[in-house]
């Protein structure tokens, strides 16, 4: 087994959704100045919109009860288990 000193493990270890599927540059570990992650400077231009008119009505939903209901559950579940090859 091998045993890692106080000063050799880097973290804690987070990142932008590119760097967890594996898409970012590596990180340099010998030049102790480069951060860990670096937060993107500008928005991905293929950003899609905030939709506020859907968030605004599901919000609306949640808060009067209605966005649960038996059929919304079923059609999840029926749609995990697809996922899952259930």
């Amino acid at each position: 087994m091998h045993e890692h000193g106080p000063d050799e493990l880097l973290g804690p270890v987070r990142g932008t959704a590119a760097w967890w599927r594996g898409m970012a540059a590596e990180v340099n570990q010998d030049d102790e100045t480069t951060p860990a992650h670096e937060e993107p400077t500008k928005k991905h231009e293929d950003a899609r919109p905030m939709r506020t008119d859907l968030i605004n009505r599901i919000r609306k939903e949640i808060a009067a009860g209605t966005y649960d209901s038996p059929e919304r559950w079923e059609a999840a579940l029926d749609s995990m288990l697809d996922t899952f090859g259930g």
